[in-house]
Order: structure tokens, then sequence, then C-alpha cells
């Protein structure tokens, strides 16, 4: 923390700070970010400013794609702040700290006691909280079309939403497509409804992160119908969850089609789906198709129900890896009928766990046709139990099915460009630029002053989801759970690694690593992202030797984090990207090649792309949008 001692030569000093402070930003001829001339020395931005010049051994320009993420707070906005975190006094301030620190915070929602006897048409929304809406309506139809379109906070919550309905329909078309780090519940929703349909149609599609939960959906409802078609298709590592889904519900039917398609890393929990239910009619088709390392866990789905129809039709065909886990699945029912057909067929073997499926189940039918490899069966029903055409392929047979008939491999999970070969990064060569823009919500580091007085470990989680507002199974939960758990992840081997939340913290690692006489570098814009670039002058960084450097990788945070690490034997370059038919220049791009892959998963994407396994091939990509490296200066 920065400390002035009053003195009665401190007017004077205090002076010679303000003019030395500006001369120096005047004097480096690069933007600052900050057009003011007058900048208050004490700011968060300006103490960055001085510990970069006292850390740092070279006199190097300054980095003003990383100074520029300090706090925007002002002095005064820091120290008040400041001292709320050292009283443990900061989630009273929620909203102001928020929004003057700039982080990630979704709103906190009033209850909506709104009531709509008539039919309703929401287009154009965001951000609602619908509580007891729809409850006990005969007949009718509510839609929502367009409900958060390209929002990049959007948080709904529907709440006892057609509760104890009749005959009421419920149509979400094109909700929130195109989002960012989605948070949207259904609680009790159609809960003891009677007929009627809800239907979702093209659900979070194209969402970056999205967080959606089901608690208690259609639980004790009789005859209704939920649709879910092209729900969450095309998303990119977020997490869906069915809590007590049709519990004790009857002749309830639900088709999931095109779910969770094309999708990136999205994880899918059923929790006691279907329950003591009668007569539940459960269809899964293309579920997690085409998908990238899917994660499904089904835990007590259809236990003790009466003459469920469940069918499971090109689940995770044709993915990446994957895990699937049922647990006590259809365990202890009645005339209950399963079928997996063309189960799991994944490119690269993912796992498969079935534990007490069917266990003590009477009366049932379950068959599993053309289903994949890597599939463990415990305490399953012995009897009324079917396997045909189990797919006994091995990666190298997998990987011949996903071949073009010249022979290459039909990349479906990695982006072209995403990684390539050290030997690619020479002047004239023709390549796609992966899109290297950050997805992330834009956030500022917190100063060092607020950071180190905030808790973060997981054996705090509950401080830290009282400071932000975090509710019990909320998106923001998740995400600090899911930092914490990376953070305090053992490093893989030759990895040092320090998860930073301030500018500071990450200066301190690097020269821990490398030492004070460091640079730090990103790649110039996104220009030429989607597209082909062509290969301008290149230069190795340290003259191109073998050497250390620490790579920092932003992780989804309420502030602004860096997952930083130092792994061995890289080698680092600059080169310039060309437009390929003007041969002019419009980035300068920064690449990293990873020497030893040993450790690497064999499942990695970048062997995917560029085919051969860990450590047998070096591994280059270049660095994204606000993601840096640091290296020994030249």
């Amino acid at each position: 923390m920065l400390k002035v001692h009053m003195s009665p030569l401190f007017p004077c000093f205090l002076f010679y700070l303000l003019s030395s402070f500006n001369v120096g930003l005047a004097g480096t001829g690069e933007s600052s970010g900050d057009g003011s001339t007058g900048a208050n020395p004490f700011t968060p931005k300006a103490y960055l400013i001085r510990y970069w010049k006292k850390e740092i051994s070279k006199d190097l320009p300054k980095p003003w794609f990383l100074l520029n993420k300090a706090s925007p707070l002002s002095a005064v906005e820091s120290a008040t702040f400041s001292k709320l975190a050292g009283e443990n006094a900061l989630t009273g301030n929620y909203p102001s700290f928020c929004a003057k620190a700039n982080l990630l915070c979704f709103a906190d929602l009033s209850p909506s006691l709104e009531k709509h006897d008539n039919n309703v048409n929401f287009a154009v929304y965001k951000d609602r909280n619908f509580t007891n809406y729809g409850t006990d309506r005969l007949g009718g139809a509510d839609s929502f079309k367009n409900y958060s379109d390209g929002e990049n906070l959007p948080l709904n919550t529907f709440r006892r939403y057609s509760r104890d309905s009749t005959g009421h329909d419920d149509k979400f078309a094109n909700y929130a497509p195109d989002t960012n780090v989605v948070d949207q519940t259904f609680n009790t929703y159609g809960a003891g409804a009677t007929g009627g349909t809800g239907d979702f149609k093209n659900y979070n599609q194209f969402a970056n992160i999205p967080g959606l939960k089901f608690t208690s959906y259609s639980d004790d409802s009789n005859g209704r119908k939920q649709t879910f078609t092209q729900y969450a298709e095309s998303t990119n590592a977020g997490d869906e969850s069915f809590a007590n889904y049709g519990k004790n519900g009857n002749g309830a039917k639900n088709e999931f089609t095109g779910y969770g398609k094309d999708s990136n890393v999205v994880g899918s929990g059923f929790s006691s789906y279907g329950q003591e239910a009668n007569g539940e009619n459960d269809a899964f088709t293309t579920y997690g198709t085409n998908g990238n390392v899917p994660q499904n866990n089904f835990k007590n789905y259809v236990a003790r129900g009466n003459a469920a129809t469940e069918t499971f039709k090109n689940y995770r065909d044709q993915s990446n890896v994957g895990d699937d886990s049922f647990q006590s699945y259809a365990e202890d029912s009645n005339a209950a009928k399963v079928n997996f057909v063309n189960y799991g067929q994944s490119f690269n073997e993912g796992t498969d766990k079935f534990k007490g499926y069917g266990d003590g189940a009477k009366g049932q039918e379950m068959g599993f046709k053309i289903y994949g490899v890597n599939n463990t069966f415990k305490d399953y029903a012995k009897k009324g139990v079917s396997f045909a055409q189990y797919m006994n392929k091995t990666s190298e047979v997998l990987t011949s099915m996903a071949k073009t008939k010249s022979g290459k491999i039909v990349n479906k999970w990695v982006e072209p460009g995403k990684f390539f070969r050290e030997s690619m990064l020479k002047e004239g060569t023709v390549m796609p630029m992966p899109d290297i823009s950050d997805k992330m919500p834009k956030r500022s580091f917190l100063p060092r002053t607020i950071a180190s007085k905030l808790p973060f470990s997981t054996s705090k989680i509950s401080e830290l989801k009282q400071i932000f507002h975090a509710a019990e199974n909320s998106s923001m939960e998740s995400i600090i759970a899911s930092a914490l758990s990376e953070c305090e992840r053992a490093p893989s081997r030759g990895e040092t690694k320090r998860c930073v939340g301030s500018a500071e913290d990450m200066i301190d690692f690097a020269i821990s690593v490398l030492g004070r006489n460091v640079a730090v570098r990103t790649t110039q814009s996104t220009d030429g992202s989607g597209h082909d670039v062509m290969v301008g002058s290149v230069k190795g960084i340290d003259g191109g030797r073998v050497t250390k450097s620490v790579s920092c990788h932003q992780s989804l945070f309420p502030y602004l984090l860096y997952y930083c690490h130092s792994v061995p034997k890289v080698r680092a370059y600059e080169a310039d990207l060309l437009d390929p038919k003007t041969k002019a220049k419009i980035n300068h791009g920064v690449a990293i090649c990873h020497l030893d892959t040993s450790a690497w998963s064999a499942g990695h994407g970048a062997f995917l792309a560029l085919g051969s396994g860990p450590g047998k091939i070096e591994v280059c990509h270049w660095i994204f949008e606000n993601d840096m490296t640091w290296t020994t200066a030249e």
C-alpha cells in the first residue's frame, strides 16, 4: 500500500511528484488510455505505473495493454472500498462497488408480483424476475421472443411460473441468443400443472457461458408436454441443470432435440429427473452431438417410476471425448423401457459409467444398440438388459472414420489455425488465423490494497458469495467455484503457476520466475481473425533460443483474474501478419511454441488439429487478445 507521511516538506514533495509524473507520461510518446494531463498520482493506475518503474529494471516502453487494466477507481474511492473490505462491509455496497470498480456482477432482481390475466407476448425483454406468473391460469398462451437477445449478462428468473395452471402454453423462441455469461433460473416452473405445453426453441443458441437451471420443473404435473429444440446449441463452456424435473408427474412427455449440439465443454446435470413419476416419456435426440468434451450426469433418473419410456438416440455421437455418468438410473422402477441407440460413438474415447442401472427394477426392457467404447457397467440389472453391436473400436479406427477422401482429418472441434507447427512461422507462409478476440466480459483489476483483503480460497467461498451476492446454485456461485478450483489445482509437471487479481501481483510473479529484466507482449490487435493471413518478417524473442516464459490467461471471475504459469522449453516469436492479397501489414502477432508436450493429454485439441500425440511434436499458438506472455527482455 502507498503510505503518505505528512511532514513540512510534503507540499513541495507533492508538487514535484505531480510534475514529474505528468512529464513522464508525456515523454513516453505512447498513449496511456487516460486523456487527462493532470491525473491524480494516488489513483490505482498511477500507483501501478510507479510500481512498474520500480520493479522492472529495463527502461522499456510501458505495456499500456497491461497498465490500462488497472482499476478505474479514484484515489478516494479506492481508499473507501479498501476500508470497507478490511471491515468485511463490501457486501452492503455491492452495486456501487461493482459499477465503480468495473466488475462482473449480476443485478439483484426484485420479485415481480405482476398479474397477467390475459395472453401476453414478450418481445425484446431483458433482466426480469417473473414470480407467481401464470399461476392458476386456465388455457391461453404466453410467448417470449427475442428475449435478452445479444445481452452481455442476461439475468432472468422464473419462479412459480404457470404453477397449478390448466391447458396453459408457454413458448420461448429465440431466447437469449448470442449472449455472454448467462444466468437463467426456472424454479417450480409448471409445477402441479395439468395439460398445456412448454416449448423452448433456439434457447441460448450461440451463448458464450450459459448458466441454466431448472428446479422442480413440471413437478407433480399431469400430462404436460415440454419440448427443447436447438437448446444451448453452439454454446461455449457452461452448465445446464435439471433438478427434480418431472418428479412425481403423471404422463409427462419431454423431448430434447438438438440439445447441446456443436457445443464446447458444456455440462448437464439431471438429478431426480422423473423420480417416482408415472408414464414418464422422454426422448433425447442428437443430444450433445458433435460436442467438444460434453459432461452429462444423470442421478436418480426415473428412479422408482412406473411405466417410464426413455429414448437416447444419437446421444453424444461424433463428439470429442466427453463423460457421462448414470447413477441409480431407473433403479427400483416398474415396467421401464429404456433405449440407447447410437450412444457415445465419440471421435476420441470418452467415459461412460452406469452404476445401479435398472437395479431392483421389475418388468424392465433396457437396450444398448450401437454404443461406443470405454463403458463401465456396475451393479446393473442382470435381467431385462440387452447389449447389441458394441463398437469396440480403437482411437485409430475412429480417427480413420473421420477422414476425408484426401486423408485429412475432418476437424469439427478445433478452429483452423488455433494450433500450428513451428515450421509455419516463416516469411511467406499463408495460414488461417483463428478468432483471437476476447470473449470474456470486460473487467478491471482490483487495487492490491483491496484484493489482498478479500478471501480467495474454496474454504472461504461462502464469504465470497456474500460479497458478490452469489445465490445458492447461481451462475455466479459456479463462476467463483470454478475459478477457485482451477487456481488451487496442483501444477502440472514442470509448471509453476499462480492466479493474480492485481497487476502488481502479476508483475511480482513474472519477475519471481524470470528476474527483473523482463518484457511483456501480446498480439497487437484482432485484425485478421477468422481469415487467412500471410506471415511477414519473423523475429525470435530472446534470439530464438529455447527459453522460459510466463503466460497469463484470463479466468472468469467477478474482478479481472489471470491464471499465470511458466512452463519450460518454449520458443517465442514476433511476426508481422499481412493481407495475403495486398501484402499490407494488418497485425503484429506474438506466438509461443511449446517444445515439450509430453505431459499433455492425448485428447488435447492440438493433437486433434495437427495429429500425432504427447511428446511427439512441438505445438505453437498465437497469444489471444488480452492474454499476454512475459519473457526475458532483450
